[in-house]
């Protein structure tokens, strides 16, 4: 895994307090040209759906889409993402024209942000889209718990250092909006308060994290194992245990949330003038109204235990009753 030097310069739930302020935001998105990372993703696909359907007079989407190329990319846009039962509302409203709305509105881009220049390889098209870009929408992650080490550090970490670096990259950026988790907080009990983190910070006072030692003892770990020629489940399973390993010395409870937190941190760290604004969601479920209720893929965060509770496999669950639980819909 090796990797350049990062410490080297180089919605989303729409809260309405008034139609006003939706409205505002609605307008704002006029003849704006956005760059969504983690496209396939469940809330991508809830933000793109909401941008075309409210705002049809927004230039341009670049969807970043892991594809080998443009076509992969427009195949895995139009099975993963358009074809996708959350897009009905839009497509009873333009019937047999929505392919060429939406084919007017949105470009796949083969694209990796574990990479620089988010991986896309071709020149011309990356130099369009600094060009063009006004709003970066960062919602790319990894958000397995447990997964392996590097390639936690590689999406959540790094990735957010290559998704800055390229926002560095065009002039007309208004806003680099970055989707963390409201679980970077940790385990802590009471009030929580919103404050960013600095580099190098640490949830129980061990000394100073330091993001380039991790991203350094992932690598030898790894190439530790492939020297010993371990199997892939068993590199699987060693990395695994390191980022646990690595969390939890420094006071987080997962390697998703640390390598989450890490990102945050760089962000911070190397973002100079440039307007960045990170939310921290707590669990996020199904749609609660639009385009309309109760629409979820797959089976996600407090899913089973809602499929468990249905289907009448799980008759109770621990917890205190006067907790509250907080979900976005």
């Amino acid at each position: 895994m090796s990797q350049p030097k990062l410490l080297k310069e180089t919605s989303p739930t729409i809260h309405r307090s008034s139609q006003m302020e939706l409205s505002g935001i609605v307008e704002s998105l006029e003849n704006k040209t956005i760059l969504v990372t983690g496209s396939t993703g469940f809330l991508a696909k809830i933000f793109v759906e909401k941008v075309l359907r409210i705002q049809p007079y927004v230039k341009r989407l670049f969807l970043l889409l892991r594809a080998a190329d443009s076509n992969s990319a427009t195949q895995r846009l139009r099975n993963e993402v358009i074809g996708k039962e959350v897009f009905r509302v839009l497509r009873e409203r333009h019937g047999v024209n929505l392919d060429s709305f939406i084919w007017d509105k949105v470009t796949p881009v083969p694209g990796d942000i574990a990479c620089e220049n988010l991986g896309v390889n071709d020149s011309d098209l990356r130099q369009e889209m600094c060009r063009e870009i006004d709003i970066i929408v960062n919602i790319a992650a990894t958000t397995n718990f447990d997964e392996r080490y590097d390639v936690a550090l590689g999406i959540n970490t790094l990735g957010a250092k290559h998704v800055l670096d390229f926002a560095k990259k065009c002039p007309k950026l208004q806003m680099l909006l970055h989707v963390s988790t409201a679980y970077v907080s940790g385990e802590k009990e009471g009030l929580i308060l919103e404050k960013p983190f600095y580099m190098g910070e640490t949830l129980n006072g061990t000394p100073v994290l330091d993001i380039e030692v991790e991203l350094k003892l992932a690598e030898e770990r790894l190439n530790e194992l492939r020297s010993e020629e371990a199997t892939e489940e068993a590199v699987g399973v060693a990395m695994k245990e390191m980022g646990i390993q690595r969390a939890r010395l420094y006071g987080w409870p997962n390697t998703y949330v640390f390598t989450k937190a890490m990102g945050e941190m760089v962000l911070g760290h190397f973002r100079n003038s440039l307007p960045v604004v990170i939310i921290r969601p707590t669990i996020i479920t199904s749609t609660y109204r639009e385009p309309f209720p109760g629409w979820v893929e797959g089976i996600r965060t407090v899913d089973s235990f809602i499929v468990a509770y249905g289907k009448g496999k799980s008759t109770c669950f621990l917890v205190d009753p006067e907790s509250i639980i907080d979900v976005v819909s």
